[in-house]
């Protein structure tokens, strides 16, 4: 049974529009405060970006995923910018991202809108920036260039990476029974666990050493 194949053709026979604009509206509340924790934006765009296999497919969908997630900064930017430092004390950032927050404005303040670019690279904080840029105090025609810039590199990225990995996943179905499938997909999924655990706390560590090292300036 060619499982991931059918799952493939499956998300490929979808109307365009309905899987582009869901996959729009993940990225869009991925990138408002707070939504980002429950939004699986990252994820549902490399899902639906394993169907990018042609080149109106792969434009479309990085269109419309850079405007979402530019949209979406910009309003995290303006929520921050309306209830300011007040934010950090709210629920929310208290038990999912203090130190994020925390980190995200220093860096905010030393290197304004570079740091907007830069952070939409960063699990965690890329939830946090727009918000926290809101609150330092950075200004709207500083930000939303960089916001911009970072949301069509970052979702470029990405959906290659989804294309990419959607031929080869039925490369590999092709080569294997189903049980090897089995199995490998269950290594994959360990892996990819593992690894994403492993990118989470190497970014949270540089990010920490490079706020230090900026304080010792």
């Amino acid at each position: 049974m060619a499982l991931v194949t059918d799952i493939l053709e499956w998300l490929k026979a979808l109307p365009q529009p309905a899987l582009v604009g869901a996959t729009g509206a993940l990225v869009f509340a991925e990138c408002t405060i707070g939504l980002g924790f429950i939004a699986p934006g990252e994820s549902g765009l490399l899902v639906a970006a394993t169907t990018a296999n042609t080149a109106p497919r792969f434009l479309i969908l990085w269109a419309v995923v850079a405007v979402c997630a530019t949209l979406g900064d910009s309003l995290g930017y303006a929520i921050g910018r309306k209830f300011g430092p007040r934010l950090r004390e709210t629920k929310l950032i208290q038990k999912y991202g203090t130190d994020a927050w925390d980190k995200a404005t220093d860096v905010l303040h030393r290197r304004g809108a570079w740091a907007v670019f830069f952070a939409r690279f960063l699990p965690v904080i890329r939830m946090l920036t727009p918000a926290a840029a809101g609150t330092s105090g950075l200004e709207f025609r500083k930000f939303l260039p960089a916001a911009a810039a970072g949301a069509i590199s970052w979702s470029l990225l990405h959906i290659s990476l989804g294309a990419a990995l959607g031929e080869a996943a039925k490369r590999i179905e092709s080569l294997i029974s189903t049980g090897g499938l089995i199995v490998v997909g269950v290594l994959v999924a360990v892996g990819v666990f593992f690894l994403l655990r492993w990118k989470k706390r190497k970014t949270m560590g540089r990010v920490e050493h490079r706020t230090t090292h900026y304080s010792a300036e």
